[in-house]
């Protein structure tokens, strides 16, 4: 049984009389790429907030490495990276200029910010266009770029919130790859997307999340094998 590196219990975000996640629990094992599916709305990218120390969550518990969110949550900082849904790049910046500047902002100093940021921008297939800015960029590279500042600092934990929205296929597809290589390499990945096809693609276990509440969890095999043929039935029939 491989070890549980996120463990999630009765999580609850309410904002006044909406409650965006109504009693979510969920463990994530190390090494594993977990998705969390859901139409926009669903209390998606708030489960995420409040993992990763953004939000305060009003009840529950979450533990990351062994850290509790609510105890120590620097600790829980030092060993994530996220990569958020809206974009956090500053546009007259050159592409290794803003993954050096959240390289300092993350403690390092500058000679690892730009060892760190080529081999990121390496990984990304952007190395030859390190020095351009970020306002000449289309916006699949933009999505690139995020994800490169994401892992800065070599987070044990990657937050990916829905990463290719409105990309290029070239774009999705070197984050997919990225994904699996990264994953290779022990990194424990949650994912979040509307897109039921990439969960398939890369999700070892899928929670499928509507009006704030966890509906449905397994592997996107057993999930479609609870309705049909699984080699037939897609994601889409399951939600």
């Amino acid at each position: 049984m491989a070890d549980e590196f996120v463990i999630v219990k009765d999580l609850v975000k309410s904002f006044k009389d909406f409650k965006a996640v109504d009693g979510v629990s969920f463990s994530i094992f190390k090494g594993e790429v977990f998705g969390l599916l859901g139409p926009n709305g669903a209390g998606k990218t708030t489960t995420i907030r409040m993992l990763s120390t953004v939000l305060e969550a009003d009840s529950g518990d979450i533990t990351i490495g062994g850290h509790s969110v609510k105890k120590d949550a620097a600790a829980v900082r030092s060993i994530i990276g996220v990569c958020p849904q809206e974009l956090a790049l500053y546009d007259d910046l050159s592409a290794l200029d803003n993954m050096v500047f959240f390289g300092h902002m993350a403690g390092m100093d500058s000679k690892t910010a730009y060892t760190q940021a080529m081999k990121n921008l390496e990984l990304m297939g952007l190395e030859d266009r390190a020095k351009g800015k970020i306002s000449k960029y289309s916006g699949g590279m933009k999505r690139r770029i995020n994800l490169a500042i994401a892992l800065m600092g070599n987070p044990q934990l990657l937050f990916l919130d829905e990463p290719t929205v409105g990309i290029d296929p070239q774009s999705r597809n070197n984050i997919f790859e990225n994904i699996q290589s990264l994953q290779k390499q022990g990194l424990t990945v949650l994912y979040t997307t509307h897109y039921m096809e990439e969960a398939d693609k890369l999700c070892q276990r899928i929670a499928i999340m509507d009006g704030g509440k966890i509906i449905a969890m397994d592997t996107p095999h057993n999930l479609k094998k609870q309705i049909g043929n699984p080699d037939k039935v897609t994601l889409e029939d399951v939600s």
